[in-house]
């Protein structure tokens, strides 16, 4: 298939509508504006709906909260990391970086879903509760590396 393949739905696109082209056209003299008035002499302003508060005065002109001290992580959960670690290896910051499980140069946390069944020795920045405590259930270790 190519761009010049390409077709409109069935019944999506209709003819544009004549208004003010006489009686025989359906939409002549007043061309569907009614009878005087604004409506009838002007476009209406941009955003005006006909006397509900707009949008634009409905919705709140502040959005939301920016926490200007907020710390941004790189995740991992701890099902990767049992399945793309042997027994008895050190995961890294570096190490998930290498083998693409985090992408960005962010602190990385450890959480916890999934299960884990090997020891494992995790150095990162950061580590749930959960994830803690797999990590040392099936005998691994938790160390917390400084940010840089």
């Amino acid at each position: 298939m190519k761009l010049h393949h390409l077709k409109p739905a069935e019944g999506s696109k209709q003819p544009r509508r004549r208004v003010g082209r006489g009686r025989a056209a359906g939409q002549g003299k007043t061309a569907g504006r009614g009878t005087k008035g604004w409506g009838a002499r002007h476009n209406p302003k941009l955003g005006f709906e006909g006397g509900q508060m707009p949008l634009q005065r409905r919705v709140p002109k502040l959005k939301g909260f920016s926490n200007p001290t907020r710390q941004e992580y790189a995740v991992v959960n701890v099902e990767r990391l049992g399945s793309a670690f042997d027994a008895g290896a050190e995961v890294t910051p570096d190490l998930l970086r290498e083998r693409g499980m985090v992408r960005a140069r962010l602190p990385v946390k450890v959480l916890g879903r999934g299960e884990l069944d090997r020891a494992l020795t995790v150095s990162v920045h950061a580590v749930s509760a959960t994830a803690r405590a797999k990590i040392e259930q099936a005998g691994g270790t938790v160390q917390l590396v400084e940010s840089r």
